[in-house]
This record gives structure tokens, C-alpha cells and sequence, in this order.
């Protein structure tokens, strides 16, 4: 699928310009021009569309032209001079020099090849073939592409969460050293307070280098370093699975999935590959027409000329015995063929799988959103009133410390959540062999600009 150019220009313009944010749709422009993976699936898919030339090639007429310029000079002892042939002329031996040119123009025009009509309605397989891989490669880069971009910033929302946590830890030791100094605290929560921030500097070193990789995975696919990404507007709703009940996507992923397809394809190209084995056995009938043209010249017994001759007929031939070649490629074939069924059977069973797995995980997720934010309300005032107690000292700086840990937790399980239903939904539709690049309008639409 060949995009305007504007578009990838556009897209290159914006993730250029660290004022601006690139969006999904900005992103995926660039994988489609730069992702390695799907450029070598635009050409094997080039190459799969030239399977039905070929396999139509030999049901058609093959013509020739073969030549020859051969120099003669022979040199032989006479016999007895004068003696007289039959036909009354002379007899005599001596030089003989003389140039031949020969030309022949063949037509081979196959009347009944059985093998030949197999392999013809096999390219038509492959090349049906090569084009489910490549509709199977789209999806994946949709895929691919989104996931990449989720993961980025779900790597910054933990980078960003994790330094918010930092800040009001570093504030709470602060104040438990203070609270030590005047003696209203003990040191063991000037102790705690270091801990839990020595804990969350760990921490960040490690949300930096996750952030670093996922940047560094995105840019493996659209072949640039990722600038700044659009993120989820606040308190982004997320849409349910339509149809809501799982039997109608389990079903289209078993016979609409890509994989699927591309199974099928084989399965059927196995077939036909017995049929052009057992061809072997199979006697062969082909028109032929050939004209033939001679040109002598120089010293041929006193002799020089042109001659040309046509022929035109059939021609057939019946095979006796191959040594059990043919036998043997039928009976691979035919192993061959169980093995296809075999295979298709275990890609429709996991589609079915994957579809089932997604749309539990599209509700789980929905649900899982829904419960987080209750827990964020919750968590910020448990935090809230721990600081408060703190402040009165009903509360010890560890309660505090607790508090600020589990709401970070919250927010950060909150995001994941909604970038995992995200996926989820687009992973549903490519099991149900739907996911098109317009699917992802919608999915951009949830991003502040």
C-alpha cells in the first residue's frame, strides 16, 4: 500500500519539531516509509503477483529461432579418374569447400500438458497467497507501530510518576529531619524517609534506561529517534468491543484471520500440488511447426543453393517407467497435503485463541480502568489524611510514606491499564482479520494534540 508522499513528509515535519507532538497516525506515516519489516513484505509481495505469469507461460506457445554458420573444407584422393557414375556423369574427388547457413524458426504450441494446467491454477494460489501475507503484514505494523507507541508512553508515565514520588518523598524527609532536630521525632523516621527515597533514585535510574529502550524500540520501526509523542487526553473514555458478545469475533477469526487465509491457500495449493505429481504418469500431446532454411555456397561437386523446408504435426509422448520417481513424488505430495491440513487446523485454533484472549482483555481492561480510578479517589484521600494526621501526629512519617507509594502505584497501573485495553482492541480486530489503517482514527482521536 503506496501513501502520498505529503503524508510522510508531513509526518517527518512533525516529529522534527520538538514543538509539536506526533500522534499515532504521524507515526505509523513513517513506519509505513521507513519499516524495514513491511518494505520486505511490499516485495515479496511483487514478487508473488509474477507466480500467475509463470504458471500461465506454459500453457502458451514457445517459438525459437536456432542458427548455424559452419565452414567446410574437406580434401580427399580420387578414384579412377574418369570412371562413370550410374547416372553417366563422371566421378571425381578433389577439394571440396563451401560455407552452410542454417536457420530454424520452431513453434511448440502444448495441446495437453496435465501438469502444465496444475501449475497454473497453483501460481494463482501463490499469488493469493502473497497477497494474505502481505494484508497479515499491514496489520502487524499497526500493531507493532501502536504497541511501540503505547510503550513509550507508558515508559514516560512511570519516569514522570516516579519523579513526582521523588518530590514529595524528598519533601517528607526534609520535614522528618526537621521534626528530628526539634526533637518532636525519633531518627527512625529521619531513617525511613531516607530509605523510601533512596528506593525511588533506584527507581528512576531504571525508569530512564526503560525509556531509553522503548524509544530505542519505537525508532527501530519508523528509522528516526522519536521526538516528543501526543499522550491520552485526561480521563480519556475508552470505547466497548461491537459487537459485545465473543462468539461473532471467534468465528471471524477463523475463517476471515490472515493467517488463517494464507493456511487455507497452502492447504489448497497442496492439493493441487498431488494432481501435478500424478501428471507424471500422464501422456503429453503438443502441436510443433518448424521451417527450416539452408544456404550453401562455395565449391560442392560444381553444387550450390538454397533450400527450405516446412513441417507442421503433433507430437506425443507416453511415459513407461521413471524408476518409481513419480510414484515417490506423489506420496510426498500426499504427506505434504496432510501436513498443510494439519497446519491450517492449528492457525484457526489459535486465532480462535488470540480473538478470545483479546476480547477478555478488551472487558478486563475496561473494567480493570474503571476500578483503578475509584482507587486513585481513594488513594489520594488516604494520602491526604495521612499528611493531615501527620501534620496533628496521629500519623508516623511511615503511614505517609505508604500512602504516597500506593497513590503512584495507582496512577501508574491506571495508565497501563489504558494502554493495555487499547491494544487489546486493536489486537481483536486484527485476530478478526478487520484491523485497517482506519481503525486507528479513532484510537488517534483519544490523544491531545
Amino acid at each position: 500500500m503506496q501513501k502520498p508522499l505529503i503524508a510522510v513528509l508531513i509526518a517527518g515535519a512533525f516529529l522534527s519539531q520538538g514543538a509539536y507532538a506526533a500522534d499515532l497516525l504521524q507515526v505509523y506515516q513513517q513506519a509505513l516509509a521507513n519499516d524495514a519489516v513491511y518494505a520486505s513484505a511490499r516485495a515479496a509481495l511483487a514478487a508473488g503477483r509474477e507466480k500467475t505469469t509463470q504458471g500461465r507461460a506454459a500453457l502458451l506457445p514457445t517459438i525459437g529461432l536456432d542458427g548455424s554458420v559452419v565452414r567446410n573444407d574437406s580434401e580427399s584422393t580420387p578414384w579412377n579418374v574418369g570412371t562413370i557414375s550410374p547416372g553417366g556423369s563422371i566421378i571425381s574427388r578433389g577439394n571440396t569447400e563451401y560455407s552452410s547457413n542454417t536457420h530454424t524458426l520452431t513453434l511448440q504450441q502444448p495441446l495437453f500438458r496435465w501438469a502444465n494446467w496444475q501449475t497454473y491454477q497453483l501460481s494463482k494460489l501463490q499469488q493469493a497467497q502473497a497477497e494474505a501475507q502481505f494484508a497479515q503484514a499491514q496489520q502487524d505494523l499497526i500493531t507493532r507501530v501502536s504497541q511501540a507507541y503505547f510503550d513509550v508512553l507508558a515508559a514516560q508515565d512511570t519516569l514522570e510518576l516516579n519523579r513526582a514520588q521523588k518530590s514529595a518523598t524528598t519533601e517528607q524527609l526534609a520535614s522528618a529531619k526537621r521534626n528530628f532536630e526539634v526533637g518532636t521525632q525519633t531518627i527512625t523516621d529521619t531513617h525511613e524517609a531516607q530509605a523510601a527515597y533512596d528506593l525511588v533514585v533506584a527507581q528512576e535510574f531504571a525508569a530512564i534506561n526503560d525509556l531509553e529502550n522503548r524509544k530505542s524500540a519505537l525508532q527501530a520501526i519508523i528509522g528516526t529517534e522519536p521526538g516528543v509523542l501526543a499522550p491520552l487526553k485526561p480521563g480519556v473514555v475508552l470505547a466497548t468491543p461491537e459487537p459485545a458478545v465473543i462468539d461473532p469475533w471467534v468465528s471471524s477469526a477463523q475463517t476471515q484471520n490472515y493467517g488463517v487465509v494464507s493456511a487455507q491457500l497452502a492447504y489448497e495449493a497442496s492439493k493441487r500440488e498431488i494432481q501435478r505429481q500424478r501428471a507424471g504418469h500422464y501422456p503429453t500431446l503438443d502441436l510443433v511447426a518448424n521451417a527450416r532454411r539452408t544456404s550453401n555456397s562455395g565449391q560442392i561437386n560444381n553444387l550450390s543453393g538454397n533450400s527450405l523446408n516446412k513441417a507442421i504435426g503433433v507430437q506425443y509422448s507416453v511415459p513407461l517407467f521413471s524408476g518409481f520417481a513419480v510414484t515417490s513424488r506423489v506420496r510426498e505430495a500426499i504427506a505434504l497435503e496432510e501436513k498443510s491440513r494439519n497446519d491450517l487446523e492449528t492457525t484457526r485454533r489459535n486465532a480462535a485463541q488470540v480473538a478470545r484472549q483479546a476480547f477478555l482483555g478488551v472487558n478486563s481492561g475496561l473494567a480493570q480502568v474503571r476500578a483503578l480510578q475509584a482507587a486513585e479517589v481513594s488513594s489520594t484521600s488516604a494520602l491526604d489524611s495521612n499528611k493531615l494526621g501527620y501534620q496533628v501526629g496521629v500519623r508516623i512519617n511511615i503511614d505517609v510514606l505508604n500512602a504516597q507509594r500506593q497513590l503512584y502505584l495507582t496512577r501508574r497501573d491506571l495508565s497501563r491499564a489504558r494502554y493495555d485495553t487499547i491494544m487489546n482492541g486493536l489486537r481483536l480486530q486484527a485476530a478478526a482479520g478487520s484491523l485497517q489503517e482506519s481503525d486507528l482514527l479513532p484510537v488517534n482521536a483519544l490523544l491531545a494534540k
